[in-house]
């Protein structure tokens, strides 16, 4: 049986598991959500390198992993080469889906929403200049949303206002176009996209990064996984109990909550 790691700064990378267990149902999967690091999006990037490769480094110490996937852009864009280096594992990381977003436009008007941390990256602005040339992108990074999306996850309510108010700097026209496509480059962000549809000034094409992931899972495990359903656990970094809002979301994948 395949054995995956799946590392999220916290409950976001959910929606990034959800997507690996529905098209590779027989892997053993690790959930850890780093909810003593969270948020990720403001932490200086010497500091968070250096923290997720320690926490990670323990974890497949532990859990002896087939492969490990980072659920997280802002981990992934600091992370992967150093993880590579130090690990004969296969990493899979989450980027930015520029490139399909690009390719999909028909304004050539695309938002990405993100985390500050993502947006200030070399690598995202690699991206841009590398599949999105003859396309305006408009960056927005939220401070907020992945707070905001933790929250709705754990059973809290949010106010329609603040979500509105995240989304609204990647709605643009501009010469008669408009934004017809937003980026999710957040792993937290596809739990709010019914809000997301709701409050959107006109409508788009938004663009979920799971599905992309576990099919590049499946070309690392190959078929090894796709035996009958397997379980799991899914632990936080904190050692605090996993809140009860998200004990069913976590029992439909097949993860025994756990401490850490």
């Amino acid at each position: 049986m395949t054995r995956l790691l799946v590392f999220d700064s916290g409950v976001g990378g959910l929606s990034v598991a959800a997507a690996i267990r529905d098209r590779h149902p027989g892997a053993e999967m690790i959930y850890v959500a780093d909810d003593a690091g969270f948020p990720y999006g403001a932490w200086e990037e010497a500091a968070l390198t250096a923290r997720v490769v320690d926490v990670i480094s323990g974890l497949v110490g532990r859990h002896a992993p087939d492969a490990v996937v980072i659920a997280c852009h802002t981990a992934s864009t600091l992370v992967l080469p150093p993880l590579r280096e130090r690990f004969a594992l296969p990493f899979v990381g989450t980027v930015p889906a520029i490139k399909p977003a690009a390719e999909g436009t028909r304004s050539g008007i695309v938002g990405v929403l993100a985390t500050p941390g993502t947006i200030r990256r070399d690598y995202t602005r690699g991206l841009i200049e590398s599949f999105a040339r003859d396309v305006h992108v408009r960056l927005v990074g939220s401070a907020n949303l992945a707070s905001l999306a933790e929250q709705r996850m754990r059973g809290e309510a949010v106010d329609d206002a603040a979500i509105r108010a995240e989304i609204m700097p990647a709605f643009i026209e501009q010469d008669g176009r408009r934004t017809d496509t937003i980026v999710l480059a957040c792993t937290h962000y596809p739990f709010l996209r019914d809000a997301f549809e709701r409050l959107a000034p006109w409508p788009v094409a938004w663009i979920d990064p799971a599905p992309a992931i576990a099919r590049r899972v499946g070309t690392m495990i190959g078929g090894r996984a796709d035996q009958a359903a397997a379980g799991g656990r899914a632990l936080l970094t904190s050692g605090r109990a996993w809140p009860a809002a998200l004990l069913s979301r976590l029992a439909a994948l097949g993860l025994l909550a756990d401490a850490g």
